[in-house]
Order: structure tokens, then C-alpha cells, then sequence
């Protein structure tokens, strides 16, 4: 399922290393459509315990995550909406992806050089949420952008001054109450960006080095998953465990059709069971003995986690 979160934020907030580092983790499977399409756009594995765990289960030779489309797009200036700098090629951009990750700097660092002369979070985000909707009332019969949903992704800098490690500070009180109904991460782009070459295992120390003990970078991904209203469904075999994507409310026979159209088309019946009730029940055969297996219909809405065959004509 192509949706894309398109990166976006100010000159020198952090998005290309954040770019970087998410596209390290680019799903790279023999045999899986999904792959860096060119240098600003990525696919990008979506962390799940649930899918490694059923490939552990069924012994799969191959384990095959869900993907989310990422799209570094240019910085934004004032006067965007007008053509200053890049901005006919930043709106441009933005029309073309379904949702937005705004990178937002909240670190102090008189080496990386501030749009503004000083920090203000809250006044940057303001700055390009204007620039978006003037866009959108010089032209509207194009789509809109200014309402798209919107994950804001709060760059932080390890050893560095950073606002929310001064709570009292009045920019971080300010931005805390902008963000208190929306979807936000905090995230420090320049160590997952060191990290990203390492292990899993190899990355704890550094971690606790750095004081970054949460891996941000897989919290952004899930957070854009969810805020494309997408959930993952899974298949599991000896041949491979794979983690499919639909639209959260897809009826069982659309969300087939991620698989193969005959299982739209043809549609007969789907056997469905939780992924956590299969693994409790050990086996296939011993969660069929506990009824655990149920038989869904055409009508039956598809929920996150279902581990489904579908049986098609």
C-alpha cells in the first residue's frame, strides 16, 4: 500500500539525518517489492515484535515486515508560498504525499546555525503551518496541504541544551500545550544516525553512553503507521511469515487483495486468530482443537494483529 509521510521542517532542524537514519533501516528482503526508490524517497521496514515472533513460531525461512513510505523533502523558508527558495518544489512535494512528519529542533547548538536568532519551537512550527495554508488560498483547486495529517517530530541533541530537559522553560511549556491533542515524538536524529549501521545488541552500550535509552526512530515509524490510519494483518508458513498492510476498517476481502486480487475476487471465506492466541495455543493443529480458529466472512473487518488464510474458488 503506497502512503507516504513527506519530511518537512526548516532549514538545519535535523531532517536529512533523520532521513538518513530511517532509510537505513530500508526493507531490503530477496524477493519483497520494497526498496529505496531514489535518493529522497525510502521504504522503510515497520518495527513489529508481533510478526518476529510468529516467524519464530512457524520457523519461516523468510520474515517480511510492513513498509511505510518516507520522502525527504526540501526545507521550507519564509515566503515559501510566494517561491522563496524552494518552495514551489517543497509545496509541490507536500501535495504529493498523504500525511506529514514535522521535524521540529529543540536543541540549542551555536555550531549548527538557526534559521532565527533564537530557538522558539512553537514559532517554527507556527511559521510553516502559515506558509502551508497561504499555499492553499492562492490555489485552491489544488489538493490541500495545510490539513494533512500532521506527526510532529521534536529533534533533540544528546549533551546538548535541550528544551524539554528544562521543563520550566517557557518555549517548552508553550509547545507542550500546542501539542497536547496532537501526535508527537521526540526523537535525537544525530545518534540513531551514528547508530545506524550497528546491531540491536550493539547499540545498548552507546545508548547508555548518549543518555538515548528509547530507540526514536522506531517510534517515529509506528507513529506514521498509525497516523496513516494503517494496521497490519499476517500470514505464517514454514515458507515465510509477512506482515500485510491495509487501511484500518478494510473488510477481509479488500485486505486479500493485498496478498493476490483472487482473493478479492474469489473470495469464498477467511480463517482468522489473533497472534497472540495462535502462540499461546503452540500450534495450529492444538488452537483448531480450542476453537481458537474462527471462519469469517465478506463482511468481517480485519484487526490489527490477525494472523488469516484466506480461502478463495
Amino acid at each position: 500500500m503506497a502512503l507516504s509521510i513527506g519530511i518537512v521542517g526548516l532549514p538545519n532542524v535535523g531532517k536529512s539525518t533523520l532521513f538518513q537514519a530511517l532509510t537505513k533501516k530500508v526493507v531490503l528482503v530477496a524477493n519483497y517489492p520494497f526498496a529505496t526508490i531514489d535518493p529522497t524517497v525510502g521504504m522503510v521496514a515497520v518495527p513489529d515484535k508481533r510478526r518476529k515472533k510468529l516467524a519464530e513460531f512457524s520457523k519461516s525461512e523468510k520474515d517480511i515486515p510492513a513498509a511505510v513510505e518516507f520522502v525527504d523533502i526540501a526545507g521550507l523558508v519564509r515566503g515559501a508560498s510566494e517561491g522563496q527558495g524552494l518552495g514551489n518544489q517543497f509545496l509541490s512535494h507536500i501535495r504529493e504525499v498523504d500525511a506529514i512528519a514535522h521535524v521540529v529542533r529543540v536543541f540549542e547548538n551555536s555550531n549548527i546555525v538557526s534559521v532565527h536568532e533564537h530557538l522558539d519551537p512553537l514559532h517554527d512550527i507556527e511559521l510553516i503551518n502559515t506558509e502551508l495554508e497561504l499555499a492553499d488560498m492562492a490555489h485552491p483547486d489544488a489538493p490541500a496541504i495545510a490539513k494533512k495529517p500532521a506527526l510532529y517530530v521534536l529533534n533533540k541533541e544528546s549533551g546538548g541544551h535541550n528544551l524539554n530537559e528544562t521543563p520550566n522553560d517557557e518555549r517548552w511549556l508553550r509547545l507542550m500545550e500546542f501539542l497536547k491533542d496532537k501526535k508527537w515524538v521526540i526523537v535525537d536524529a544525530s545518534v540513531e544516525n551514528e547508530l545506524r549501521e550497528l546491531r540491536a545488541d550493539d547499540k545498548h552500550p552507546f545508548r547508555q553512553e548518549y543518555g538515548v535509552f528509547d530507540d526514536g526512530i522506531d517510534s517515529l515509524i509506528r507513529a506514521g503507521y498509525e497516523l496513516l490510519g494503517l494496521i497490519s494483518f499476517f500470514t505464517t508458513g514454514k515458507d515465510e511469515t509477512r506482515a500485510w498492510t491495509v487501511v484500518s476498517g478494510c473488510a477481509a476481502p479488500q485486505a486479500g487483495a493485498a496478498i493476490h486480487t483472487d482473493f478479492r475476487d474469489k473470495f469464498i471465506r477467511a480463517e482468522v486468530i489473533n497472534w497472540q492466541k495462535l502462540l499461546d495455543a503452540g500450534s495450529y493443529a492444538k488452537a483448531r482443537e480450542q476453537g481458537l480458529i474462527r471462519t469469517e466472512g465478506k463482511e468481517y473487518i480485519v484487526q490489527d494483529g490477525d494472523v488469516i488464510e484466506f480461502l478463495h474458488s
